[in-house]
């Protein structure tokens, strides 16, 4: 497979679970702490971080190292490579949605006149 194939194989598991989901969507409002991404969940900081190990090697997150704070943020661009594969789906259902709502606004009944 070519790298394109294992980055996206990587990002769809990454994406299968609703923590990691959560933790991204988290993350797309600012980078946070492992305590801080660990709150709304309940779940333990060393559950967490393995769920950013997930995400980090996935190329979906990364961390700095800011003192004693290692607060981790989402990579610019990393979902891009499922967009672009998502992109063919998306103009089909598009396409499919047009289509209906002409069909329907063709079918539609007269209004009556009151």
């Amino acid at each position: 497979m070519n790298a394109a194939g294992d980055r996206l194989d990587l990002a769809f598991a990454a994406l299968a679970d609703p923590t990691r989901r959560a933790i991204l969507a988290r993350l797309s409002r600012g980078e946070a702490t492992v305590s801080e991404l660990a709150e709304p969940f309940g779940l333990a900081q060393p559950t967490i971080s393995k769920h950013l190990k997930v995400l980090e090697e996935a190329g979906l997150v990364t961390h700095s190292r800011e003192a004693q704070r290692r607060p981790r943020r989402l990579v610019h661009g990393a979902l891009k490579d499922v967009d672009t594969w998502l992109a063919p789906f998306r103009r089909q259902w598009e396409a499919r949605l047009d289509n209906l709502g002409a069909f329907l606004e063709q079918t539609k009944p007269a209004r009556k006149r009151q």
